[in-house]
């Protein structure tokens, strides 16, 4: 597996264990563990910890649902590549699980499962979570975790797409060339030459 295919981060985050009661503000309102730094790379903390430790650093926010971490599309989409895991919308907000969760192999009728775990999916999609799909790079390679490959292959196809409309565009312009070369000949209809009215004549006055 090509390092370039999976940000440094990923792996450490997704073996974290998050919502743990912060040790330094374990009395405060907001102690649970839920974020984590990329820029750090090192372990959970707490939002008083943001403030003092991580002020001007690249900051996540794990949430959760029905036990399982969770994280915000919104919140990674700008920073890694989550193409083809499935996603879901907890609390009017569309997520995407850490990990996977546990489930009995799905049986007949099901049309679409993870390709690693097994689970059953909602829709087309390849990958139940982050985790499933780093699995899938490890063994196949053939997917990435880095947007500059995937806006280079985005680019691509809109490089050919141009170059299609360019050709059409050319093509076109000749054609409109061949017809200013060659104009349609117009015929005048025949001008009907009008007539001028005569003077007209008194009738002469009876005596």
């Amino acid at each position: 597996m090509e390092a370039s295919l999976v940000p440094p981060w990923l792996e450490p985050m997704l073996r974290t264990a998050f919502f743990t009661v912060c040790r330094t503000h374990g009395d405060a309102a907001r102690s649970e563990c839920n974020m984590y730094c990329l820029d750090c790379n090192d372990q959970a903390f707490c939002f008083y910890c943001r403030s003092s430790k991580h002020k001007d650093h690249q900051v996540i926010q794990i949430r959760r649902s029905s036990y399982h971490d969770v994280v915000r599309v919104g919140e990674i989409q700008n920073i890694m590549d989550i193409s083809g895991v499935q996603t879901y919308v907890i609390n009017s907000a569309r997520v995407v699980f850490l990990n996977e969760r546990p489930q009995p192999r799905s049986g007949k009728g099901v049309a679409h499962i993870c390709e690693i775990c097994g689970r059953s999916l909602l829709d087309p999609f390849r990958f139940c979570s982050l985790g499933c799909k780093l699995a899938g790079i490890k063994r196949d390679g053939n997917a990435s975790f880095t947007l500059e490959i995937k806006n280079e292959a985005f680019m691509e196809r809109k490089e050919g797409i141009s170059r299609q409309v360019s050709s059409r565009k050319q093509e076109e312009l000749r054609a409109d060339s061949q017809h200013d070369i060659y104009p349609p000949t117009t015929h005048k209809p025949p001008s009907s030459a009008r007539r001028r009215k005569g003077v007209p004549h008194r009738a002469p006055f009876g005596s």
